[in-house]
């Protein structure tokens, strides 16, 4: 069969080409490729004996380890389906979840035996359910051991298309989790950069091309600080993977960045990849107050993707870690990566636009001046799993050419670049007046009494919706007054932009990857004065 753009064919060919390098370092264990190639392929044959084929949906509903990586290489050498869970959900959210993705297999952490049991009966597609050793003292019956399944001998390949498909769950903060179903071959290009972030050939052009770069790609070590269910994280994860990296795993139950930083500087990690300001902050107050502890010369990068990332954060990063680039990576979960975003001089985040990314208003491109949402056309996902609806609203043909349109608002403007100004659904209208959360965040984050904030719309009589920030207490400081805050941000916001009102939370609330929640935001901003 010939070589394709099918990440397992792909994952192989590196296998092949650096056995002896390694590929995977977790807290207790470490691989070379030849051997997490090996593992993944006797896990591979472990689920097809319990039924698990092609088109199958297998769930990975653990914290990060080795077993995650393993697992989503094995359902992809069967062909299968492999779908992010939120460790972070409860009964119902699972349910909803397990049932959406029609899963055949879940692969999950022991300590969620209880739930998995709980809803096993509520899946009516589900063939097996494999408990990965995780320390825990929890009793994992009815689910099959993951040592078990690693003892089964390989059997072999199985039939693939790179038209099979991965299922990447969005976090649901503005609705109910949808599966965006990207075809390997789309994923590899938009998502994974056709590995060509990491060597000196530049994206692969052909299926072959893929031994090159792991042959001639640099030996760096990667480590990605979010929870590799992020699928951010993931596609981090797979462009380091398909260039020959080593890939660093942390496998603490929370965002601990003392601990991280410690692996950083043990293991010498070169790429740091982070989700936004709500890591970007701890990890630079953590430096700050450990001066000197940690040699971090071996990093060359310091990357974010996946949420806003303030240019204050950036600067502080750049002067702790003077070896570390800085970089700012955009894209969305319909479209892939859209780019390395730019700073206008009024502080606007910046994509280039151009024939495969453009501006969409309504159900036509958009011209030069004009708002609407940032899109892409060309390798993009075929829709959402199961959902036509939205499928219909969010992948738009015009003019004879798929595009998937994202929720971030932008301005096509006549430089070849577009002005991002965030998240659509989340916008808040005053007076006539958009205003986008994450600029006033950002702004917000640069008071020296701030933590963390969220910023929602509250519903006013007279201008439709005021802006409310909810913000909470940097340690050790005292809680501002509101006309401060509004001073130190007049310099910064337009007066339209300020929030009108401060919510005081002790702990602002986000997903596991570093989101913001809205909704619960919008909740408690409608309870501001």
């Amino acid at each position: 069969m010939a070589q394709q753009f099918h990440l397992a064919d792909l994952f192989e060919t590196v296998a092949a080409t650096v056995p002896d390098r390694l590929a995977v370092i977790g807290d207790n264990e470490r691989y070379t490729y030849a051997e997490l190639n090996a593992r993944a392929d006797r896990l591979a044959a472990g689920l097809a004996a319990h039924g698990v084929g092609r088109g199958d949906s297998v769930g990975l509903y653990m914290y990060n380890s080795p077993a995650y990586l393993e697992s989503f290489i094995a359902a992809c050498k069967l062909g299968a389906v492999p779908y992010n869970v939120n460790y972070r959900y409860r009964a119902e959210e699972l349910r909803y979840l397990f049932t959406n993705a029609d899963s055949a297999a879940i692969i999950h952490g022991a300590e969620f035996s209880p739930i998995v049991r709980e809803l096993r009966a509520a899946v009516p597609t589900l063939k097996v359910t494999v408990a990965v050793d995780d320390g825990s003292d929890e009793d994992a019956a009815g689910s099959v051991p993951y040592a078990d399944l690693l003892a089964h001998a390989p059997s072999g390949s199985w039939p693939r298309s790179e038209q099979d498909y991965l299922l990447c769950y969005t976090g649901g903060t503005t609705g109910m989790p949808k599966g965006v179903m990207w075809p390997h071959r789309a994923f590899f290009f938009a998502c994974a950069g056709g590995a060509g972030y990491f060597n000196p050939h530049g994206p692969a052009q052909a299926p072959q091309d893929i031994e090159s770069r792991a042959r001639d790609g640099y030996p760096l070590k990667m480590f990605p600080l979010a929870p590799l269910m992020h699928m951010a994280a993931m596609w981090a994860v797979w462009g380091g993977l398909l260039n020959g990296l080593t890939i660093l795993v942390d496998q603490g139950r929370a965002f601990d960045p003392e601990r991280m930083l410690d692996t950083a500087a043990r293991e010498g990690a070169n790429l740091i990849q982070f989700v936004g300001d709500a890591m970007a902050t701890p990890l630079r107050d953590c430096l700050r107050a450990n001066p000197g502890r940690w040699n971090l010369a071996s990093v060359v990068n310091l990357g974010s993707g996946g949420a806003v990332f303030s240019q204050h954060l950036k600067d502080d990063l750049k002067a702790l870690v003077p070896s570390a680039g800085i970089t700012d990576g955009m894209g969305t979960s319909e479209t892939g990566v859209s780019g390395m975003a730019e700073k206008s001089a009024d502080g606007m985040m910046r994509l280039p636009a151009n024939a495969n990314q453009q501006v969409v208003v309504d159900d036509r491109l958009g011209a030069v001046g004009e708002t609407g949402f940032v899109a892409r056309t060309g390798n993009t996902p075929i829709g959402y799993y199961g959902d036509p609806v939205k499928t219909a609203e969010t992948f738009v043909t015009i003019d004879g050419t798929l595009w998937a349109v994202s929720g971030d608002a932008a301005r096509l403007d006549d430089d070849g670049f577009m002005t991002v100004f965030g998240r659509g659904s989340t916008c808040i209208n005053t007076g006539g007046e958009k205003v986008f959360p994450e600029e006033v965040e950002e702004a917000l984050r640069t008071h020296p009494a701030v933590f963390d904030a969220v910023v929602a719309g509250q519903k006013d009589e007279r201008w439709g919706e005021r802006v409310i920030g909810v913000v909470s207490l940097r340690p050790g400081q005292s809680q501002p007054a509101l006309d401060e805050v509004k001073t130190h941000l007049a310099p910064l916001l337009a007066g339209y932009k300020v929030p009108k009102a401060l919510v005081w939370v002790d702990e602002v609330k986000r997903s596991p990857a570093g989101k913001q929640d809205y909704r619960w935001a919008k909740e408690l901003a409608g309870q501001a004065a």
